[in-house]
């Protein structure tokens, strides 16, 4: 059986990224990481309802405006089969973003989070999600 996972791409107008510093828990997927905020889909819930759920929960962060991204299946470092639904939305600058999960929460710049261990599939959802919110025309990112 295959996990459901929504993970959130949330950006702000100069490129930076929300990223959140998981914590170092045995058993703990992408433990010590630099990823996106997100969590595991509950039975009967979409993944939207699921990103919306997480992001709220993890940074306080009440966002009605994700947007699909695109979803990738992948193997973890358990051997499990997962599927991750990537949502997208802009930051408002308004409403403030809390660490509720992890050991950190920040807005991290390209040339910032590549000093960081990131799950690998990190840079090409971000150069993805900078795209498709027309922050840059191009595919193509440094």
């Amino acid at each position: 059986m295959i996990e459901r996972v929504a993970a959130i791409l949330m950006m702000r107008e100069d490129g930076a990224i929300l990223m959140q510093h998981r914590d170092e828990k045995p058993g703990l997927r992408c433990a010590g990481m630099w990823g996106l905020p997100g969590g595991h889909v509950e039975h009967g819930e979409t993944a939207l309802d699921c990103a919306k759920r997480e992001l709220l929960e993890e940074t306080d962060y009440d966002a009605n405006d994700l947007r699909f991204l695109c979803s990738i299946n992948e193997t973890d470092e358990f051997g499990i089969e997962i599927e991750v639904t990537f949502f997208w939305c802009r930051y408002d600058s308004t409403q403030k973003v809390t660490c509720r999960e992890g050991q950190a929460l920040a807005f991290l710049k390209r040339s910032e989070a590549k000093n960081f261990r990131t799950p690998v599939h990190l840079w090409n959802v971000w150069d993805r999600g900078l795209f498709e919110s027309g922050i840059i025309t191009s595919k193509a990112i440094s």
